[in-house]
């Protein structure tokens, strides 16, 4: 009796590895082409959907208040992260899982609330950006991202590319020059903030890479906004009390004139949330090539969804260079692959 018992214990694990070992099947292979594609829509929705809306309110809506703005999202981030988090905790309570991540050094955090300034200045210097020029200029110059990446790697990592590589940025910058020039609603203080904000996201990532680079200090990026975002309302709140003090008198009338703004607002605030997470996924879900293909899609998306909604006048030089930065960044994703 035991033997059979045994036996029939045997045979079930190897059978299911078995079944396991063989191939999935078409319809879990189709689902999570399924579920990728899915995260994917969620990724352009919440980026484009976070993006519209910022113009709207800054610019159409006549809501000038960046600063404030990004406290918005950057409240709604750290509620929703710790949610998040919360939610995950209490799911797998097991105190063993729940025990290493604890372990925050007080130098980690240090470092984590640099990147946390670092972040919230970039976000600031978009949304200031979004309230002087158009969505799609916006984006032209945001395309730049990889040249930034690559110049602050270099000056602070000293991390060398091949010259092929450089190479292939030099179409990224000269498209953004076409773009400016090409651009009829140029505002230099809009352009310069863009920059700047490109410019940060860049640090941001270089720094990233730098400052969690540990084993055991690596943090996923969900992780790291979950710590980011509180640094970053800690400094917005004194930043919009001292640049736009009149942004909550403002916020109060407009609640009382239109019912709807608080809904737009705290839709616009958990959207960023979501880019943050569907970003987050999309990274961990698909390849790093993937990301960069999708990523110069998106740009592109978002460039026609506003020329169709907010009807900026654009021209074909604008748009031609463009086109060329966005063939510059692929050109440097195919340099750099070659390279390694």
């Amino acid at each position: 009796m035991g033997q059979e018992a045994h036996h029939h214990h045997h045979a079930l694990p190897t059978s299911t590895a078995d079944a396991s070992a063989a191939s999935p099947s078409p319809a879990a292979a189709a689902s999570a082409r399924l579920f990728t594609a899915g995260l994917v829509a969620a990724w352009y929705a919440s980026n484009i959907g976070v993006l519209l809306l910022n113009k709207y309110l800054l610019s159409v809506y006549g809501f000038r208040y960046p600063v404030f703005l990004t406290a918005c999202h950057m409240s709604a981030c750290a509620l929703l992260s710790a949610l998040a988090h919360a939610a995950g905790a209490g799911a797998s309570s097991s105190s063993a899982s729940a025990a290493p991540a604890r372990r925050r050094s007080r130098g980690q955090l240090a470092r984590v609330a640099v990147l946390g300034a670092v972040f919230c200045a970039s976000v600031v210097a978009g949304n200031v950006s979004l309230r002087y020029l158009p969505v799609s200029f916006n984006q032209a110059v945001g395309a730049t991202t990889p040249f930034f990446t690559a110049v602050i790697a270099y000056a602070v990592a000293a991390r060398r590319e091949a010259c092929a590589t450089y190479a292939a940025l030099l179409p990224v910058v000269a498209g953004v020059v076409i773009a400016t020039g090409g651009e009829p609603s140029f505002h230099l203080f809009g352009f310069i903030t863009c920059v700047g904000a490109t410019a940060g996201r860049a640090l941001k990532t270089v720094l990233q890479g730098i400052l969690l680079s540990s084993e055991e200090e690596k943090m996923n990026s969900m992780d790291l906004l979950r710590y980011m975002a509180p640094v970053a309302v800690i400094v917005l709140v004194p930043a919009t009390l001292i640049m736009e003090r009149e942004a909550f008198g403002v916020v109060a009338t407009l609640a009382r004139e239109d019912p709807n703004f608080i809904w737009i607002l705290l839709c616009n605030s958990s959207l960023a949330y979501f880019v943050n997470l569907t970003n987050f996924l999309v990274t961990k879900h698909t390849s790093p090539l993937t990301l960069q293909v999708l990523g110069n899609a998106k740009g592109a998306v978002a460039v026609v969804v506003s020329i169709l909604i907010f009807r900026n006048p654009v021209t074909v030089v604008g748009m031609l260079g463009y086109g060329i930065t966005v063939a510059g960044v692929v050109l440097y994703g195919e340099a750099k692959k070659r390279s390694k």
